[in-house]
């Protein structure tokens, strides 16, 4: 595996793009967006190539009459903006008392250090949970876009993410993971009737319950380090 800090993401996405154009087929991405401002050039750049989802799920900022204006302009900037694919808005649980769980114990580290590192991760496995319960066939975040967030550790995240649930499914590509041929054109693949015996043996519940059981492990090994820190400040 190429070291994350060697990876050109830019262009990556270059080669998915054409990949896709060649198929003709426009991919259903699911974005965390931290804000409005974050979100704009991204936005205008992605749904030219993908169908968007804008998920703003960001219970770390306070108090709520800040994050209802937060959601407010972003609501306006997608009323607003042109694009080429459809893109839409889904409002995750505003549940501050989910941060404060999280940061509890690192109240007193430093703006950019291990807290920042923890809600970077609440928020993309939010959004990496939800891409993969709606079929997806990408998830991503706006929070590298900002100078003020560590870039290389958000892409670390979300490659550990996807490398976790690869490891157990054998991919992360929902056609690949239906038994779909990798080669077969987007465009001649035939739906099935949706019939009882079709969602039956269809693998989507138990992948998504395999997605949370990832989820849920992790929260478990972030609840016994942070009891282990209260063990070492009372200490």
């Amino acid at each position: 595996m190429r070291e994350l800090a060697n990876v050109n993401y830019q262009k990556e996405l270059e080669k998915l793009i054409e990949q896709h154009e060649k198929e003709g087929k426009v991919p259903r991405l699911f974005l965390h967006a931290c804000c409005a401002p974050c979100s704009s050039y991204v936005l205008e750049y992605l749904s030219r190539f993908f169908s968007v989802t804008v998920f703003f799920y960001n219970p770390n900022i306070s108090p709520k009459e800040e994050y209802e204006k937060r959601v407010a302009e972003i609501r306006r900037l997608i009323s607003e903006m042109e694009f080429l694919h459809p893109v839409d808005l889904v409002e995750g649980a505003y549940r501050p008392e989910d941060f404060y769980a999280m940061a509890k114990g690192l109240e007193d580290v430093p703006e950019g250090g291990e807290r920042c590192f923890k809600c970077y991760r609440l928020r993309m496995e939010a959004a990496a949970k939800l891409a993969q319960e709606g079929g997806y066939d990408y998830f991503t975040t706006t929070l590298s876009i900002s100078p003020l967030k560590n870039a290389g550790k958000i892409n670390e995240i979300g490659q550990e993410l996807a490398q976790i649930y690869k490891e157990k499914y054998g991919s992360i590509v929902c056609r690949e993971l239906l038994g779909l041929k990798k080669d077969m054109p987007f465009d001649e693949t035939t739906p099935d009737e949706r019939t009882k015996e079709y969602y039956q043996k269809r693998p989507c519940v138990r992948q998504v319950a395999g997605a949370c059981d990832i989820i849920e492990e992790y929260f478990k090994e972030e609840l016994a380090a942070l009891a282990k820190n209260d063990e070492q400040i009372l200490i």
